[in-house]
């Protein structure tokens, strides 16, 4: 079996606030707006991958979060800037918002961005996540097929 090298990891938050769920619509030019997870890539400064989603959180968002838990991996093929060939892996991490400020926000997706970056929330139900295109299409099914799951996931007897 043949491994395929790791290029990129990425730090995604499936981010509850009460019965709904975070999102941020994108939109670039020329192109149908998408619903994705805050979150983004591991630096190196990064410590860990959640230090990474705290970090990427606070930047796209201003905000914090508590409640951490694993809940999702998504592998895929995976082209760097400069031409290194791969996998991504994206770890999705079940969230509670605590506080929010847009205000705050900073990093290249505000200074820099491509398109637009605009925040919502939509119900976390099959009818809320089904209104909106999110990606992956993996964390969409994986979402439509698993919401009680995912909120079980916060259940105080999982210890």
């Amino acid at each position: 079996m043949t491994e395929r090298p790791l290029v990129k990891r990425t730090a995604r938050a499936i981010l509850l606030d009460g019965d709904d769920m975070v999102l941020i619509k994108r939109t670039k030019p020329d192109r149908p707006p998408y619903w994705i997870t805050p979150g983004g890539g591991v630096e190196p400064e990064d410590a860990t991958v959640v230090e990474a989603l705290h970090r990427e959180l606070d930047e796209e968002l201003g905000a914090k979060v508590t409640d951490v838990v694993p809940a999702f991996v998504d592998t895929v093929e995976h082209t760097t800037g400069d031409g290194a060939s791969g996998v991504k892996v994206q770890h999705f991490f079940l969230c509670r918002l605590v506080t929010m400020d847009p205000s705050r926000r900073h990093g290249p997706e505000v200074e820099e961005p491509s398109g637009e970056y605009e925040i919502v929330k939509i119900p976390f139900t099959r009818v809320g996540l089904a209104s909106v295109e999110v990606v992956p299409l993996s964390l969409r099914h994986y979402l439509d097929g698993n919401i009680e799951g995912v909120r079980a996931l916060h259940a105080p007897d999982l210890g």
